[in-house]
């Protein structure tokens, strides 16, 4: 199985090397202020992609933090009724 999963990495990888190497015509991106960007095609691609990877990652960044926060809280609360259960059964009758 894991020489399977090496071998669909490897043809994934082979097939992305020769999209790239198929793409590297120059083309023009027209950006504001009538910039122009003259890159390679699998070069713009890229760098889009990783721009769209980027701004997903900074898109859920608020997410997490509130998650980690909340879990903080909960801990609090699971340490505090830990300790409130540990001094209930320790009081003599």
């Amino acid at each position: 199985m894991r020489s399977l999963l090496w071998f669909l990495r490897a043809l994934l990888f082979l097939v992305i090397l020769a999209f790239a190497i198929k793409n590297t015509d120059p083309v023009g991106v027209r950006l504001f202020l009538d910039t122009v960007w003259h890159a390679p095609l699998v070069i713009i691609l890229l760098a889009f992609f990783a721009a769209g990877a980027a701004f997903a990652v900074l898109s859920l960044l608020g997410t997490l933090f509130g998650q980690r926060r909340e879990v903080a809280r909960l801990r609090r609360e699971l340490r505090l009724a830990r300790t409130a259960v540990a001094g209930h059964h320790e009081r003599p009758m």
